[in-house]
């Protein structure tokens, strides 16, 4: 697998992204061990969690990032593996009770302090603000993230659900006071078209103009449900709820009509779509199953034309 420079800072990254919401729960054990081992052995040297993954379960809170943790011991060390996690992430009923204001200092750095210790590492290569709060000035929000660089615990910044309006804001401030800014966004993004307004109105599904910002400043997505929760591996059956609209349909046929053409699969198509873009883009990958992720590691190798892609999502 081919990896790539983050601008602005001294990470290389696997084009495709392992996604470990499910580890330590969906997926454990020896189960665990193999995937891990079957994305490294690929190339794949990117990993994302966040402090808030499995919470939504009893017993949940921390599972993933320890889970992780373990596999990079295990797997042979951390030389070479990049780590992303994420904090400031509001409350989520009943086993996450989080404070009013969730992106204030002093919950970021207990955020960072046991995102770290379940990982069992000295830093965390990329920290993503899992939440925006726009009652807060971008610029203070920045300010606070420094602090915890220069704390040691975090090198790189990146946003999650983020509009690019804000981290434009943010970005501005810190350039304009010799701070780090966000190098990476992490929205939800893929191939389909979703039922639109989110069930969650805080997640961020990334618009139009979000990516001609990215395609003007350059700045890399990381984007998660890159394969729309199976929407383009099952003929549309998984998510429906989600991704099933009349752009998504059709999305979906023209998908499998180059897949047939191409002589590979609809899924590989639609993570192939990603990568061509105008602007860097690693997707998250949030697979359970061992072919499931072999056939997400063949997307890569599929070298879209810029016809192509726009024909995917315009027709």
């Amino acid at each position: 697998m081919r990896q790539h420079h983050i601008p602005h800072t001294d990470l290389t990254v696997s084009t495709l992204c392992y996604g470990a919401a499910a580890f330590g729960t969906a997926v454990q054990g020896e189960d665990l061990a193999r995937l891990y081992g079957q994305f490294r052995a690929a190339g794949g040297n990117f990993f994302d969690t966040a402090h808030c993954y499995c919470c939504w379960l009893p017993e949940g809170d921390g599972v993933s990032e320890r889970a992780l943790g373990e596999c990079v011991r295990r797997g042979g060390g951390r030389e070479g593996v990049v780590i992303a996690s994420k904090g400031g992430h509001p409350a989520i009923s009943p086993y996450y009770p989080r404070p009013e204001y969730y992106l204030a200092p002093a919950v970021i750095a207990g955020d960072i302090d046991e995102s770290l210790a379940r990982l069992r590492v000295d830093v965390i290569d990329i920290y993503y603000l899992h939440r925006d709060d726009p009652r807060l000035p971008a610029g203070e929000i920045i300010e606070t993230l420094n602090v915890e660089i220069r704390r040691g615990g975090i090198r790189s910044l990146g946003a999650s659900n983020w509009t690019a309006a804000r981290i434009a804001e943010a970005n501005d401030y810190a350039g304009a006071h010799g701070l780090h800014g966000f190098v990476i966004s992490q929205p939800q993004w893929n191939l389909a078209a979703p039922t639109l307004p989110l069930a969650d109105r805080t997640l961020r599904f990334l618009t139009t103009e979000d990516r001609a910002w990215h395609a003007a400043t350059g700045l890399p997505v990381a984007p998660y449900s890159s394969t729309a929760c199976g929407y383009f591996a099952t003929g549309g059956l998984a998510a429906a709820g989600a991704y099933e609209t009349p752009a998504s349909r059709a999305r979906l046929l023209r998908a499998e009509c180059l897949a047939t053409a191409l002589s590979v699969t609809p899924n590989q198509i639609a993570l192939a779509y990603l990568l061509r873009q105008d602007f860097p883009v690693f997707p998250i990958l949030g697979t359970t199953k061992p072919t499931h992720l072999t056939d997400a590691l063949g997307a890569p190798d599929i070298a879209l034309s810029g016809e192509q892609v726009r024909w995917l999502a315009e027709g």
